[in-house]
């Protein structure tokens, strides 16, 4: 009986110690998040982006003519005494020609004077309806530019060799001289010139002295010597750099210069 009695406790004792060695494991349905990866968008780095063209043609923004004698009138006396055309001339015709500079063909194309391509111009061009629709008309880079070819124009063409015989000081006699050698269509093309050389007094250029002012400087910082320009009335980086034999670029690299606006009384490193 007692015999009977152990083997039914060791029994139940092995069924006890079995089950507490089994794991009940609940299984729970764990929520899959999808996460959807952005969408690539297109590169918008300065690489990507096409670049817009840009001119290096200096544009200039006259407001009225006082303001135009003031800033081509030095101009107009260099190439005086460069090429014997007076001043006031020059002055009148550009003042004529281009509205002042505000014309669309001196804000398009810095053409002050109205020259047409004509046999031989191999540089730029812009079209533009004068005496006929479309009219090919020389494009240049600069102002300054314009008033160098009118002058090279004049005295290149043998139709306008009698007014070089003329006196500087004779802007009437050039005026008509230049209606005669065909150089407008206009009747009262002199009598026009006439009217602005009186208006605004500009026969007072043509008695301008040709400037021998000192304009550069020089410092010397040890073992280097450094050339200053100082910037006067009437000068852009365009005039300053062809008058020291220099390129705009260099101008500009020489003095950190972003844009092409320079101020009276500035000193730019020349060397």
């Amino acid at each position: 009986m007692k015999l009977r009695i152990f083997l039914y406790s060791v029994f139940v004792v092995l069924l006890t110690s079995c089950g507490s060695k089994k794991q009940v494991v609940k299984s729970q349905r764990q929520k899959t998040i999808v996460v959807k990866a952005p969408r690539e968008e297109k590169a918008t780095t300065p690489e990507a982006i096409p670049e817009k063209k840009t001119t290096t043609s200096e544009s200039v923004v006259i407001k009225n003519t006082e303001e135009y004698i003031e800033r081509f009138a030095p101009i107009a006396v260099r190439e005086m005494h460069k090429y014997k055309i007076p001043a006031s001339i020059t002055i009148a015709q550009g003042i004529l020609e281009s509205g002042s500079g505000r014309s669309p063909l001196a804000i398009r194309s810095n053409n002050h004077f109205g020259i047409k391509c004509h046999r031989g111009w191999k540089g730029k061009s812009v079209t533009h309806d004068d005496d006929e629709k479309g009219e090919c008309f020389r494009k240049y880079k600069h102002p300054e530019r314009s008033y160098e070819d009118h002058s090279k124009f004049l005295v290149s063409r043998k139709r306008y060799a009698k007014l070089f015989r003329l006196r500087t000081t004779d802007y009437k006699g050039w005026a008509y001289g230049l209606k005669r050698a065909g150089y407008a269509t206009d009747r009262k093309y002199p009598v026009k010139l006439i009217a602005l050389i009186k208006k605004y007094n500009l026969d007072k250029y043509d008695r301008s002295a040709k400037s021998t002012r000192k304009t550069v400087n020089t410092v010397n910082s040890g073992d280097k010597t450094s050339f200053y320009y100082k910037v006067v009335k009437g000068d852009t980086l365009y005039s300053i750099a062809r008058k020291f034999n220099l390129s705009v670029a260099k101008l500009k690299k020489l003095n950190k210069l972003r844009g092409n606006t320079i101020s009276i009384g500035q000193q730019l490193i020349l060397k």
